[in-house]
């Protein structure tokens, strides 16, 4: 008889894997749970622990800056100036049908038209002036409608347009303070909490430093924060937001 050669059974390639997953999951568990026990390990033998709180605050803008340009082109600059001053009463007769009177009228822009005339110069075939008018009111959301009327304008001959309505929140100031107080408050509650786990408890605040404060558009998607601040105006529901980089004293 022909000498039989022992048989020897090998792992299936899927169950080894299996078994080095499982073995590398349970290092990680060790490794985390070391760290943790060293973070906690750190809290109670230190005297002192840095934390950051902030706060948030939902606003809505308590003012707005609405403005539109109009325009009118003349052969003359004499002309021009004649229907740009017939255009503003159209316009001003339009914010007083809207019930607007607190309006500015800035000063009047020249620019000359010219037209090659040859290869040495060109020459002057007219002028178009433009004005603009700002509206600055706490009716806040009724001037903002101010553009769904202009079409009136338009139908009347008035080359006019408008820029994007810059939104404002008057109490940003106020806010601050009280926020950056809120924000100390947050920094202690969660400084207490992560004292707790070390067996110790947060005594005084020893040092505070502002951070960003800043106002940025409710549905912002930026997904970060601008360190150097933000003022947002083109938004008429803001977010507030303010950081405090606090140290405090531990028991």
């Amino acid at each position: 008889m022909e000498n039989q050669k022992p048989t020897i059974k090998m792992e299936s390639r899927p169950h080894m894997l299996g078994v080095l997953a499982g073995l590398a999951l349970a290092a990680g568990l060790v490794f985390a749970s070391l760290v943790v026990a060293r973070t906690w390990q750190r809290v109670s033998e230190s005297q002192v622990i840095s934390v950051t709180g902030s706060a948030r605050r939902l606003v809505k803008s308590d003012l707005i800056v609405w403005s539109g340009n109009f325009s009118a082109e003349a052969k003359t600059l004499l002309a021009a100036q004649q229907s740009l001053k017939a255009d503003l009463a159209k316009v001003e007769a339009f914010l007083a049908a809207q019930a607007v009177t607190n309006y500015q009228v800035g000063p009047i822009g020249i620019q000359e038209l010219r037209q090659r005339a040859n290869e040495d110069g060109h020459r002057l075939v007219g002028y178009t002036l433009n004005q603009q008018v700002t509206v600055t009111s706490s009716e806040v959301e009724r001037i903002a409608a101010l553009d769904q009327q202009t079409s009136k304008l338009v139908e009347q001959g008035v080359q006019f347009t408008t820029s994007a309505p810059r939104y404002i929140y008057t109490k940003a100031g106020e806010a601050k303070i009280e926020m950056l107080a809120e924000a100390t408050k947050d920094a202690w509650a969660r400084a207490d909490q992560i004292a707790a786990q070390g067996a110790r408890k947060v005594k005084e605040l020893r040092a505070a430093r502002m951070g960003v404060f800043q106002i940025t558009p409710l549905y912002t998607t930026s997904g970060h924060s601008n360190w150097e601040g933000e003022n947002d105006m083109s938004s008429l529901e803001k977010s507030i937001m303010a950081v405090v980089h606090a140290t405090f004293s531990m028991n």
